[in-house]
């Protein structure tokens, strides 16, 4: 069987990271998580410096979903995933918007940019805990991607 695809997590907030990541380690995910701090790492790890794909469909490197904060330094969320989406190698990737915004304007723009998803980020620990393991067990596990685009983990294992 094909390796997970990874779950690319891009959040500058250490608390935010640490509780998303004990989430996924309580959903036992199999799927490794690579961390980006800001978008700026976001895009280093899906970009080479002239804007080409670094990976493709059938890289180990693809992510299986990529979880992103809006409000994120050197580059925010909303050009990540401008680029993302307008990029013919990592369009087809989902991307979930993760943030505390509770802006329409945020809101509307994501979707418009092609979006999969937009949650706001519970206040409450156990709320937020739920949605991340949530979260990370639907695209990583129960979500069917596009045709040869990531191998799926089979349920139940």
């Amino acid at each position: 069987m094909a390796a997970l695809k990874p779950i690319l997590l891009v959040e500058d907030n250490p608390k935010d990271l640490e509780l998303t990541l004990e989430a996924f380690a309580e959903a036992q995910l199999a799927n490794d998580i690579v961390v980006a701090r800001d978008g700026a790492e976001a895009l280093s790890y899906l970009f080479h410096e002239d804007g080409q794909a670094v990976s493709k469909p059938t890289d180990p490197k693809y992510p299986a979903v990529i979880i992103l904060d809006i409000k994120l330094p050197k580059v925010d969320g909303i050009e990540v995933l401008q680029r993302i989406k307008a990029n013919d190698s990592t369009r087809a990737i989902p991307v979930v918007m993760l943030t505390s915004s509770k802006e329409e304007q945020d809101l509307v723009r994501s979707y418009r940019l092609g979006v999969n998803a937009f949650v706001v980020k519970p206040v409450g620990f156990k709320e937020f805990f739920d949605a991340i393991r949530d979260i990370g067990s639907f695209w990583a596990i129960l979500n069917e991607p596009p045709p040869g685009c990531h191998p799926r983990r089979p349920r139940g294992s």
